[in-house]
């Protein structure tokens, strides 16, 4: 496998929305960005992603772009962008920005004159198509809820979103659209960024002639992701986009693609392939959905999740590369979901830590999972902002009579607003997020856990967070190893091993509010093993039994 800048890096997430607000009016700013980037560099994080910052009405936060070229007001100015890309390279901090190009907003110029006619020159930059029957084209659902068309009466067709209605979705199959689309990445990479995450990129081929979804149920709307996710020339516009594009440039891309599985990620992954460096996938983020879909809650089992990991693990040991994720804007905060956010929440946010950056693959942490950010339980639904969340809950108990105290606690456990309320900084008020009124609330347990309390406290998740970043960049064994799984039938217990050369890595993790215990193998029985990282003192020699504390972590490194 060849070595590259991104392999070895540790990428940190930020939401601008919600990381740091410099004028007082209750949103996060890239001035804001450029305030904290010391905090970051003291971190020793290698690459940010800024999610979208570009002009738009905002209607999926800044994932629907009317100008793609241009900065939203709310974050500031292209100069004041200009300045934090170039303070970030200053400071040695990569940047990547988001992509997003299954959609557009329905007020950028290339839909407001899609719309205008349907023989108007940009008609073909969307997919519209004439209603069946006097209903929709087909019986497609959008992410969001309800059906993925929209009627627009001024030319009497419907347009697919497979998101918003607000979010048309771009048409791959017109190749004006597609170069519209390069020249745009171009544009961003000649001001120097340093790779783009890709939003949704699996989406971008849809099935030739829309088929209706199968539909057993018999519901007005089907999902029919299998129509429009890994569709049948996804493979060919990546390629065309890694041709036109990437190829010039010594830059880095991850693609989000729901619905991936290893087979299809090492076809996407395969350095000969020529389409993403890397994918984010969703298996192990869907194991405690029910069969209802995400809102369906239920308890998750360890073994899936080793089974889920250990599968990605191997599957792309040889060819391709894994992204590391536990959490991100979309998805509820870790240690909420895989750990203990009470009494055992810096123990358990330690040990998902150390779970995470231990496997083969590039590691991306999510702004606040450093301090351990935790979950929140806002009083009424009238407080989130989230158009998913808002969208279900209408659906679920305003159309359907559904228990509203059960579709909030699904929300509690999976809404993406616990991903964004304000970053905490310190124990001041709104937690020094702004000085004004934050657009989303701060979670009331700013006072508790903040930045401030953990760039403090050298025994804190920030400082161990810093251990674990120095870690990969000293040790090569980190980033190369091949990995292999132990005990995969233990439900409490995680334990894996990496090989490289003469060394191997023993990651042992107590996933459990109780103690366990661990019989090491024979043959790493007495070998001269150094403790690398643990989240508890103690634990020094290899024993033949190892007792695990709660939410323990230890990692030893053995030289053959």
């Amino acid at each position: 496998m060849k070595k590259h800048w991104w392999k070895e890096s540790v990428i940190y997430q930020i939401y601008p929305r919600s990381f740091m607000d410099s004028n007082g009016d209750g949103i996060g700013d890239i001035p804001g960005i450029i305030s904290k980037l010391d905090y970051l560099k003291e971190l020793g994080i290698d690459v940010i992603w800024l999610s979208p910052v570009y002009k738009s009405p905002n209607d999926d936060n800044g994932y629907d772009i009317s100008d793609y070229r241009d900065i939203m007001d709310d974050f500031g100015t292209m100069a004041d962008w200009e300045l934090l890309l170039k303070e970030m390279h200053d400071r040695g901090l990569k940047l990547i920005m988001d992509l997003v190009v299954n959609h557009s907003s329905d007020e950028h110029n290339w839909f407001v004159e899609s719309r205008k006619s349907i023989d108007n020159p940009y008609r073909d930059y969307y997919i519209w198509r004439p209603g069946k029957d006097g209903k929709e084209p087909n019986n497609w659902e959008s992410v969001f809820s309800g059906s993925a068309w929209q009627y627009d009466e001024a030319t009497d067709e419907y347009y697919l979103h497979l998101f918003s209605k607000k979010q048309p979705d771009l048409n791959w199959e017109n190749p004006k659209l597609r170069q519209e689309v390069y020249d745009m990445m171009k544009f961003w990479l000649d001001k120097g960024i340093d790779g783009f995450r890709m939003d949704v990129i699996n989406f971008i081929s849809k099935v030739d002639g829309l088929p209706d979804a199968p539909n057993p149920e018999g519901k007005q709307y089907a999902s029919g992701s299998k129509f429009f996710m890994n569709g049948p020339k996804i493979h060919d516009f990546l390629q065309e986009m890694h041709n036109e594009v990437m190829a010039h440039y010594e830059a880095m891309t991850v693609g989000e693609m729901p619905g991936a599985n290893v087979e299809l990620a090492k076809l996407y992954t395969n350095e000969e392939r020529n389409e993403v460096n890397m994918i984010f996938q969703f298996e192990h983020v869907d194991l405690d959905s029910g069969p209802g879909g995400k809102w369906d809650l239920k308890p998750l089992k360890l073994t899936d999740l080793k089974r889920s990991f250990t599968k990605w693990q191997k599957g792309l040991e040889e060819e391709g590369w894994n992204s590391l994720y536990l959490n991100n804007h979309d998805q509820p905060r870790m240690v909420s979901r895989f750990g203990n956010d009470k009494e055992y929440r810096v123990e358990s946010a330690k040990m998902l830590g150390t779970f995470l950056h231990m496997l083969k693959g590039t590691p991306y942490i999510y702004q606040g999972e450093e301090i351990g950010m935790t979950n929140v339980r806002f009083n009424s639904i009238q407080e989130y902002q989230d158009i998913e969340t808002l969208n279900m809950y209408n659906e679920k108990v305003v159309q359907n009579g559904e228990d509203p105290a059960k579709v909030m606690e699904s929300i509690y456990v999976k809404g993406r607003d616990n991903a964004r309320t304000p970053f905490q900084w310190d124990e001041s008020e709104h937690g020094g997020f702004t000085t004004g009124t934050p657009w989303l609330q701060v979670n009331p347990n700013y006072k508790e856990i903040n930045a401030k309390q953990a760039v403090e406290d050298e025994h804190s998740i920030y400082h161990y967070y810093r251990q674990l970043i120095q870690l990969r960049k000293e040790h090569p064994i980190i980033v190369h190893g091949s990995y292999d799984l132990l005990v995969p039938d233990d439900e409490k217990i995680y334990v894996y091993t990496r090989a490289h050369e003469s060394q191997t890595l023993l990651v042992a993790l107590n996933f459990s509010s109780e103690q366990q215990s661990f019989n090491v193998p024979e043959e790493l029985q007495g070998k001269q093993g150094k403790v690398l990282i643990s989240n508890y003192n103690g634990n020094v020699e290899i024993k033949p039994t190892l007792a695990l504390r709660p939410y323990e972590a230890i990692v030893y490194l053995i030289e053959d």
